[in-house]
């Protein structure tokens, strides 16, 4: 695989917005093959999260601190992994799902990837669409 230089874009979310709805746009709007979440700071207002090994998401309302966000991203799809923490200290964390309301703001840098494309192909094993890297445009 051919090394290139990783392109790093960073944006904001205002209060209201959807976390992964946006992030998603971004990477159709952009035309983003591949891309990475680098890092990201931030609050929320509410949380839906698929937690582990269960079938659909659950909505949690509150304020709560963005600890960590990682996942990929492309015009094909996305996977994010998303832990928060409440006024107390105690943290949680799942599958991000839309309608994750940013609270204040949600700083977020992405590594876009030239050169690879991820696709999102279902996969009988796991019973559900997994990442397929590529190297192409």
């Amino acid at each position: 695989m051919n090394q290139l230089p990783l392109q790093v874009v960073a944006i904001r979310l205002r209060p209201g917005q959807d976390l992964k709805q946006t992030l998603d746009a971004w990477a159709r709007e952009n035309a983003v093959q591949a891309a990475v979440v680098l890092t990201c700071v931030g609050s929320l207002r509410r949380a839906a999260l698929r937690l582990a090994d269960q079938p659909g998401s659950t909505l949690f309302e509150g304020k709560f601190e963005i600890v960590s966000l990682t996942g990929t991203l492309s015009v094909y799809g996305s996977h994010y992994h998303i832990a928060i923490s409440d006024a107390v200290g105690q943290t949680l964390g799942g599958h991000l799902m839309e309608g994750s309301l940013v609270y204040t703001t949600a700083e977020i840098a992405l590594g876009v990837l030239p050169g690879v494309r991820f696709e999102r192909r279902f996969d009988p094993e796991s019973g559900y669409d997994e990442l397929f890297v590529t190297e192409g445009d």
